[in-house]
């Protein structure tokens, strides 16, 4: 114990001695940080944050497990021989069915687990940092595993879908979040959209899976697939105890020589000198929050500038879902009630999940030229007009539509992985403010589940053929809900496209409105000595609107 606090007492002198060496010059080094990722080119950011790239990479993978699992249970339902587990016999006609509100549980279960574990992550991660808590993450879906493999009837499988559902919640929110923090501004949005590709990649593997074992006899056949499961967390695990600690993470807790280590270890080919003043814009940007946001919880983003930049990271994260990806996202089930043979039903979303993994390559392009507000608003607006297609498909053809429908469903998910899928991640992980980066996420991760449960409910009886039987003409529900998203990012999402987090906070604190985020000039350090004096109105005076 005397040891421990000795070397508490040691590292707490070396952060205040580190914080007196850089407020000296906090503000010019600072700018020099701030114009240094101005300057610097796409391979200028690679070769001096190769490993922030490399760390940010492997911890995603946790997304890669968390897609893998998601799909699962709604292609079950699909699934022959989950059918016959866990379902019931209608007749010749139909034959087995799991039943509208078990399919309902199963699909809420999980979505219900992951709500309460985004809001626990957002107080563990704020707390404990990232690593940490990815690691006790890991470990404990390592264990709820073993509920769904041996699973006797559906009660114990909703119990387990639930468990799971805890750890899920933390990896979506944490993800996005560290990859946000770990890299300058010129990177950020490659990393955060790396988030959906890592979902596309666990899903095109969870559905080559479901293909592969889809002729297997006895209930092998859907346990496996859950058992494969297993190959993640313990690999996984080992990766986050290496990875160097977010450091923007250690300045909001005011450990600044680990900040600085965690810099170093992220670091490719820096000098000294880019290190301070990396560190010194880091602090600089958390003083100007701090004029804003006394303390972090999650009262505090619903208050003054942050309510906005709440909405933002909701109604953004939600699109996912509004979209229609409940339906058009994971098709199969919606093929085979249509009359599509099973294995070609498979065979057409494993395409699909592949469309998918191009998709959202391809977005990495246009993000760097087009900005996040073009191709959100865009994008949402084209979802709304496939669905609509698919629904007066339906009217109009009846199954003589079904492949043609199909296609349009493949179209739709190259347009979602190319759009509104991988900048959502980039959008809630931008947008929202450093000291409440944690639970911001975890309240956008939340809106996104809250939404998705009613989703999953309303679509589970639309698609039923033993409930409403709706088919295609659950596009035209899903079709309106889309164009709702397009008028509301129209008029509220801004462009954050290379700005850096300082420059953000004096955005959002000024109220500039959305669509001149992107032709407003700032320069937060127009004013001297503006850290640490409490005005947010002089915060404020450092915007200068220049409209085209």
């Amino acid at each position: 114990m005397a040891a421990h606090s000795h070397i508490h007492s040691v590292q707490k002198v070396a952060d205040q001695e580190l914080e007196e060496k850089l407020g000296h010059t906090a503000v010019l080094d600072a700018k020099k940080a701030t114009d240094d990722e101005h300057s610097q080119t796409l391979w200028q950011g690679l070769r001096e944050n190769r490993k922030a790239v490399l760390w940010s990479i492997l911890l995603s993978m946790t997304i890669i497990m968390e897609g893998y699992d998601g799909i699962l249970i709604g292609n079950f339902f699909a699934y022959p021989e989950f059918q016959k587990k866990f379902g019931q016999y209608f007749g010749d006609k139909i034959g087995w069915q799991v039943t509208g509100e078990w399919q309902t549980a199963l699909n809420m279960g999980s979505t219900a687990g992951a709500v309460v574990g985004g809001l626990i992550n957002g107080y563990m991660a704020s707390k404990f940092g990232y690593r940490w808590t990815l690691i006790v993450s890991l470990g404990a879906l390592n264990a709820f595993i073993f509920v769904v493999f041996f699973a006797p009837g559906k009660e114990v499988l909703l119990v387990g879908q639930i468990l799971c559902g805890l750890s899920w919640g933390v990896f979506a929110t944490l993800a996005p979040a560290y990859a946000s923090e770990v890299c300058p501004t010129n990177l950020r949005g490659y990393l955060t959209t790396y988030v959906n590709l890592c979902w596309a990649i666990g899903q095109l593997l969870a559905t080559g899976v479901l293909r592969g074992c889809l002729n297997i006899q006895g209930e092998m056949g859907y346990r496996i697939p859950f058992a494969i499961q297993w190959l993640w967390p313990i690999p996984l695990m080992v990766v986050c105890f290496f990875a160097p600690e977010s450091p923007w993470w250690l300045v909001r807790a005011e450990r600044l020589e680990q900040a600085k280590h965690s810099i170093v270890r992220l670091s490719g080919e820096k000098t000294d000198e880019q290190i301070n003043n990396q560190l010194a814009m880091m602090v600089h940007t958390i003083r100007i929050e701090a004029d804003a946001t006394k303390g972090a919880t999650y009262l505090n983003c619903f208050r003054g500038p942050n309510l906005r930049r709440t909405e933002i990271v909701c109604v953004a994260f939600m699109g996912q879902i509004l979209s229609g990806s409940s339906f058009a996202y994971t098709p199969t089930y919606f093929f085979t009630t249509a009359g599509m043979d099973t294995a070609q039903a498979f065979n057409l979303s494993l395409g699909a999940k592949g469309i998918a993994f191009i998709g959202t390559v391809s977005s990495w392009w246009l993000i760097s030229y087009w900005g996040r507000r073009p191709l959100y608003v865009g994008g949402i607006g084209l979802l709304s007009l496939i669905l609509l297609l698919i629904g007066i498909l339906d009217v109009s053809a009846g199954k003589r539509g079904l492949w043609p429908s199909g296609g349009l469903c493949v179209l739709w998910l190259f347009v979602y992985s190319l759009t509104i899928g991988p900048l959502a991640f980039s959008i809630i992980a931008e947008t929202s403010s450093v000291r409440l980066r944690p639970l911001s996420v975890v309240l956008s991760r939340t809106s996104y589940q809250l939404v998705n449960i009613i989703s999953q409910f309303l679509q589970a009886y639309m698609m039923n053929p033993v409930e409403w039987n709706l088919l295609g003409k659950t596009g035209f529900f899903w079709g309106g809900t889309a164009f709702c998203v397009f008028v509301w990012s129209y008029f509220r999402l801004p462009e954050v496209k290379g700005r850096t987090y300082e420059e953000l906070d004096i955005l959002f604190m000024n109220g500039v409105p959305a669509r001149k985020f992107a032709t407003t000039h700032v320069d937060p350090y127009a004013a001297p000595a503006i850290v640490g004096t409490g005005d947010t109105a002089e915060v404020k005076q450092k915007v200068q609107s220049t409209q085209d």
